[in-house]
């Protein structure tokens, strides 16, 4: 039986520090340089030589500021610890041109943005980009950024993501059921640009939105981007098992990462899609060079120049608790706050080489400093292989977010090191399957398979051609 050939992305923030804070003082980083459209051509024309599937941008809308707070950007700065942070949509037109197949996975928030505008940005860089374009969907995490959206405190988590489902309706009938199929017309000196009869009003009219449309863009060569999400809550579960086309997940190990990806597939099969449609890619740091040794070396160079203030202002942001509140020696493990406790003794007895260690804020802080809190695989090509490999069977995942310590010193190691390796080894393709194609055809592997799979909900808004009006508006 062939083996499954992996889906490998960039994982990257067009920010000073990623998951990396203050990494930004490494000799050869360019983390600096995230204001350089140049900078991001060139690491796209890399990674794609390279044949990458995708860069995946990471995003946020505010500041780290739960650490030493409230609201306090104290420690965050000094590390750049994903501030600032640039809108990463803006370069994807420009690396885009430059390139022929890599993918660009772009995360943007339903919480804040209205779906009209969101719809109509993102099918303007599908066209620019001849269909390169995926989204990321995430409904946002941070009080500082709800305060800056005008609220006192962030949406309640469960509301937000029954927000984000009416959302997904309103971009669907934008993309996909506000322009038939063939509406536009083959220049012949006669016709009009587009045919009226074939633009439609949606008239959404729901709990949250009320948008009558139509589009304001004409079908891009995706329609819908290609779709993806990361949320590892239960409502974020079933929302990715509605929706997404690929999952973004963390986890220490391939087995604590298969409960999630068994309930994912099984939801996505409740909701009439086929399970194995989805793809599920795992985030990991990989420190990969000559020898195993080698690599380990570098990961304690590397680790050197960590800010661990940033890190534990990471810590706050993502758990929304202040460590600064305890005092320096506080086990942790042993805390009284729940939430604190279960997350900290969940890396006590899964992060390889921490046996026996307290985890108080300098081991946290240590741990965190680089790649956060996913896995970190770290070695010679043939150790970092078998390990993917082993998430592979074991977790039953499809492929791998590869986030960086120094860029793009961490992606010259993993091409120069690792792809050769996966490419003997018959797990990672030598050229596109679809060389120029969409995001979505080079996910799946298929030419020709530019729109949404029938089985996804998103299909029931299709307006084909010859229809009057799209089926799900007749029933309605």
């Amino acid at each position: 039986m062939a083996k499954k050939q992996l889906i490998l992305n960039a994982f990257a923030m067009q920010s000073p520090s990623h998951l990396n804070p203050g990494l930004h003082r490494y000799p050869t980083d360019q983390g600096h340089a995230y204001k350089s459209l140049q900078n991001w051509i060139e690491l796209a024309q890399k990674l794609e030589a390279a044949k990458f599937h995708a860069i995946f941008f990471a995003d946020v809308l505010g500041g780290y500021d739960v650490y030493k707070g409230p609201a306090n950007l104290e420690p965050t700065i000094p590390a750049g610890a994903q501030f600032p942070i640039n809108d990463p949509l803006y370069s994807i037109p420009a690396m885009a041109a430059a390139t022929q197949s890599i993918g660009f996975g772009v995360t943007a928030s339903t919480t804040y943005d209205a779906p009209y505008a969101l719809a109509r940005r993102f099918s303007t860089v599908d066209h620019l980009s001849n269909g390169r374009v995926g989204w990321n969907i995430v409904t946002s995490y941070l009080d500082s950024a709800a305060r800056n959206f005008g609220l006192n405190t962030q949406v309640e988590h469960d509301e937000r993501y029954r927000i984000a489902d009416e959302y997904l309706d309103v971009t669907y009938k934008l993309w996909e059921g506000s322009w038939r199929d063939g509406a536009v017309n083959n220049r012949d000196g006669v016709a009009g640009y587009a045919d009226p009869a074939a633009v439609r009003q949606i008239h959404h009219r729901g709990k949250y939105f009320t948008v009558p449309g139509p589009h304001l863009c004409e079908p891009s060569p995706q329609r819908t981007p290609f779709l993806l999400q990361a949320g590892t809550s239960t409502a974020g579960k079933s929302f990715a098992a509605k929706h997404a086309e690929a999952i973004f997940l963390h986890g220490q190990k391939p087995e604590l990462v298969r409960p999630s990806v068994d309930s994912v597939r099984q939801q996505a099969k409740e909701f009439g899609r086929d399970p194995t449609s989805i793809k599920v890619v795992a985030g990991l740091l990989v420190i990969v060079a000559e020898t195993d040794e080698a690599a380990h070396a570098k990961f304690a160079e590397l680790v050197k120049y960590g800010d661990k203030e940033g890190a534990l202002a990471l810590f706050g942001g993502w758990s929304g608790y202040d460590l600064s509140k305890w005092a320096d020696d506080q086990d942790f493990r042993f805390v009284e706050q729940p939430a604190v406790r279960s997350m900290v003794n969940h890396w006590a007895s899964t992060v390889p080489g921490t046996e026996g260690k307290k985890w108080d804020k300098k081991t946290i802080a240590e741990y965190l400093v680089l790649g956060g809190n996913g896995a970190k695989v770290i070695g010679s090509a043939k150790t970092v292989a078998d390990e993917l490999e082993r998430w592979v069977e074991v977790g039953d995942v499809d492929g791998f977010n590869l986030s960086y310590a120094s860029v793009p010193d961490t992606f010259d190691d993993i091409i120069r090191y690792l792809i050769p390796e996966l490419q003997r080894r018959a797990i990672f393709h030598k050229d596109y399957a679809v060389p120029g194609g969409t995001f979505r055809e080079n996910m799946y592997e298929a030419q020709g398979h530019t729109r949404l799979p029938e089985s996804h909900p998103g299909a029931q808004y299709f307006w084909r051609e010859g229809e009057e009006t799209p089926e799900y508006a007749r029933t309605v």
